[in-house]
């Protein structure tokens, strides 16, 4: 496949993700990753600015759409309630590639590197749903309470999920697992 070829984005990661399941993390290169997408290394640096970026680059735009929902939540929704919505708006991004965060999932898993960046990623999440909480009135230590509970519940809710047949809807398991933590607290 040459570099002319439409989704050279599509391609590098699926090629890095095949790359990751059969080498490990640590062996794929992105020389590696760029010959099986059909492109240069080059290319790849384009869109990557290292081969973890692969897995995380849409960490932005998650975070954007949690803290959107979470500031578009009704003024009557307890903080709770605000931060199920900014995780329902995440579920529903995420939970669209069942096979895709399957993947994702056992490579992270499998590399302690990248299950640190994945911490950071939640707790990148948590501070910014704990500030757009407090933005709305929640005073401290409540808004930071809520928001790590939401990420907790968020943390188990994704792990049924991509454990559990393809058909399983991410939101919906979310929900199950929002509804089991409320009634445990």
């Amino acid at each position: 496949m040459g570099r002319w070829e439409p989704d050279a984005v599509g391609r590098l990661r699926a090629a890095a993700v095949d790359l990751y399941v059969e080498k490990g993390f640590d062996q794929a290169t992105v020389t590696d990753i760029a010959e099986r997408a059909g492109v240069t290394p080059r290319t790849f640096f384009r869109y990557f600015a290292d081969k973890r970026e692969v897995l995380f680059s849409g960490s932005v735009d998650l975070q954007k759409a949690v803290v959107t929902a979470l500031e578009e939540a009704p003024e009557t929704a307890t903080p709770y309630e605000a931060v199920w919505a900014a995780l329902e708006a995440a579920s529903t991004m995420i939970g669209q590639n069942h096979d895709w965060s399957r993947m994702r999932n056992e490579i992270i898993m499998a590399n302690a590197e990248l299950q640190e960046r994945e911490l950071i990623k939640l707790a990148a999440l948590a501070a910014a749903m704990a500030e757009g909480l407090r933005v709305r009135g929640v005073k401290e230590p409540d808004a930071s309470l809520t928001a790590e509970v939401g990420i907790a519940v968020f943390r188990v809710a994704f792990g049924r999920w991509v454990a559990g047949p393809a058909n399983r809807k991410l939101t919906r398991t979310m929900r199950q697992c929002f509804d089991r933590a409320r009634a445990l607290i």
